[in-house]
Formats: structure tokens, C-alpha cells, sequence
């Protein structure tokens, strides 16, 4: 790729000042010591002088910066093949070494942080394939070991078989569970789900979802309520199923990791004229601090060991997440360990209310 220069002359007109400034200073003091000349005829004579020793020098100089200075500036970006592919090549390069200096910190600045960015990227990476492996190992072990059991002999037994097959449907379904997770966040990170929006009753859906896992909380003898007992009917616009799944992920979340006896609260509130707020918290075991920057993260469990026995695919924050940013609205975290925590996040109110 061609390289274009942006000269400089600063240098050559500044040094060629001063080389001028000296000789002509030395001369006219060597004249006027060793010769007698009118104060008129030395004036011009310095003057002449100084006019082709200013031009002389400078010509000298910048030809030399030229021929010494610039080609090894050129073969400095010429070495540096990285720079085929940094937004430096785009403006001309320039021989200024005070500017050039800039440039090139700049561009060993930006070239560490794209270093960095690769390493986490690769980190993460690896641990996402590591997750990823495990997740399906396990049910994968469970239905081969019941289906080899099966298969040595345990078939002749009905009763055996039977209560094998049924542990290793509950196997394929946790595996059918993890892709169809693992199909929509990838559709979710590159835009590819579409939304449908509607107006609905968000305080009706939020019902709805505690009439469906009123048994899941009663095993641990967990309250569902709304925070207000007199909650009025309030209409949002958005894609129902998927908040539906945002709403249920984060109280099934509560119930998991919730204590016996515990209360997972929902609030709705009236953010601004056109802003609805949504609150889920509860007083279960709470997320300790340095957790909390990951939490949204495909596949990242807070308790490594515990989660995996709840059952779950490890992506259901992560679906969340995107599920509201597809929204485009935020999603918000607080918890401290040992208390609680709350999620909360915002939707638009429905312009109009639905006639019936």
C-alpha cells in the first residue's frame, strides 16, 4: 500500500534562521574588524548575505531531513505491517517527530487495548466451550447410562425399564431445553428474533405467572404477592410471551435460590408518564458482590455446585437480558449476600388502553 507523506518545513525554516543569523553576525563583525566599510554598505551587504545563506541552508536541510530523516520515518510504518490494517494509513503520515511520536503512541496504545480485548474474548471463549460441554455431558451420561443399563439386560424387567426410560426422557428433555435456549439467545445476539409487540395488562400476566408456579413455591413454603395488595390493572406494549419468560425466569430465579419460608415480591410502578418500572426481589441467600458484573453471562453460575442440582440451562439470565435489550430498555441487579436480591427493569406504557 502506497504511503503519503505529509511534509514539514518547520524544522528546515527554523534551523536555517538561526545558521543564517550566525554567519551573517560573524561576517559583518569580521568585516568591520579587518576592513573599513560605510555603515550603509555593511547593512546591504549583511542583508544579501543573510538572504542566501537563509535560502542555501534551508534547501541544504530539508534535502538532508528528506534523504535521512524521512525515508527512515517511511521504513519505521513500512516495518510495522500491523499498520496495513490501522486507521493511521487513511490521513497522510507526517514527518513532524513531535506529531509522529503522538501518532504512533496512539496507535501502540490502541493496539494493547485490541491486545487485551482479544485475551478476554479468548478467555471466554474457553470457558464458554467448557460450559457449554458440561451442560450437555451431563444429560448426555444420564440417558447413555440408562440406555446401556437397558440394553445389558435390565430391559426384561418391566418395571426397570420403565423407570429408566422415564429418567432418560427427563434426560433428552433437559438436552431439547439447553438448545432451544442456546438457539435463542444466539437469534437474540445478532437480531434475528422477532418481536411482537401488543398492549397487555402486566399486572394480570404477573398473576398469571404466580398461579403457574404456585407449586413450585409451596415445596419451599414461598410466598408469591404483589408488594401493593390494590395494584390497579397497568397496560405496557412489548412482546407478551417473551416477557412473560423475562417475568417467570426471575421468580423461578427467586424461588431457586430463595430460603424456606421466604417471600419473592412484585412490584409494578409508575415510573414516568411513559415509563413502567418492574420489581421482582425476595430475602433468599442474595449474590455476593464480585459475582454481580457476570451475573447476565451465558452459562456463568454464582454457586458452581448447588445450581446445577436446581436444574436449569445456565442461560436464563442471559435470555432475560437480551430479551429486554430487544426491547430496548434496561435491565438492573441489586443484592447483597446473605439479605436478598431484586431485579428490576423498565417497559414503555401502552400509548392507549385496549377497549373491551
Amino acid at each position: 500500500m502506497k504511503i503519503s507523506f505529509k511534509k514539514t518545513y518547520k524544522f528546515a525554516l527554523i534551523s536555517a534562521l538561526y545558521i543564517s543569523l550566525f554567519a551573517t553576525g560573524f561576517v559583518l563583525l569580521m568585516l568591520t574588524t579587518w576592513f573599513k566599510f560605510t555603515i550603509s554598505s555593511v547593512f546591504y551587504f549583511g542583508v544579501v548575505f543573510m538572504f542566501f545563506i537563509y535560502i542555501f541552508s534551508f534547501l541544504v536541510i530539508q534535502y538532508r531531513v528528506e534523504h535521512f530523516i524521512y525515508r527512515r520515518v517511511k521504513k519505521i510504518y513500512d516495518d510495522v505491517s500491523l499498520l496495513e490494517s490501522s486507521t493511521l494509513l487513511n490521513q497522510p503520515i507526517t514527518t513532524d517527530m513531535e506529531t509522529l511520536t503522538r501518532e504512533v503512541k496512539k496507535f501502540a496504545t490502541d493496539k494493547k487495548l485490541e491486545i487485551e480485548m482479544l485475551k478476554v474474548r479468548e478467555e471466554y471463549r474457553r470457558e464458554f466451550l467448557g460450559n457449554v460441554s458440561h451442560e450437555l455431558k451431563t444429560p448426555l451420561f444420564t440417558v447413555q447410562g440408562y440406555i446401556s443399563t437397558l440394553l445389558d439386560g435390565a430391559m426384561e424387567d418391566k418395571n426397570i425399564r420403565k423407570k429408566y426410560l422415564k429418567r432418560a426422557e427427563k434426560g433428552v428433555e433437559r438436552l431439547i431445553y439447553i438448545v432451544e435456549d442456546l438457539d435463542m439467545i444466539t437469534k437474540l445476539e445478532v437480531g434475528d428474533l422477532n418481536l411482537e409487540f401488543s398492549q397487555f395488562d402486566v399486572v394480570d400476566l404477573i398473576q398469571n405467572i404466580f398461579d403457574l408456579l404456585e407449586m413450585k413455591a409451596d415445596k419451599k413454603k414461598i410466598t408469591l404477592a404483589f408488594e401493593n395488595y390494590h395494584i390497579q390493572p397497568i397496560f405496557v406494549k412489548g412482546d407478551k410471551d417473551k416477557l412473560q419468560q423475562v417475568i417467570e425466569n426471575l421468580i423461578v430465579n427467586s424461588i431457586k435460590y430463595g430460603k424456606e419460608g421466604g417471600l419473592t415480591e412484585v412490584s409494578v410502578i409508575n415510573l414516568t408518564k411513559k415509563k413502567v418500572l418492574i420489581r421482582i426481589s425476595d430475602n433468599g441467600e442474595g449474590i455476593e458482590k464480585q459475582n454481580l458484573p457476570r451475573l447476565f453471562e451465558r452459562f456463568y453460575r454464582v454457586d458452581k455446585s448447588g445450581s446445577r442440582s436446581e436444574g436449569g440451562s445456565g442461560l436464563g439470565l442471559a435470555i432475560v437480558k437480551h430479551i429486554i435489550e430487544a426491547h430496548k430498555e434496561k435491565i438492573y441487579v441489586e443484592s447483597e449476600f446473605g439479605i436478598g436480591s431484586e431485579f428490576s427493569f423498565t417497559l414503555p406504557k401502552a400509548k392507549e388502553l385496549p377497549s373491551f
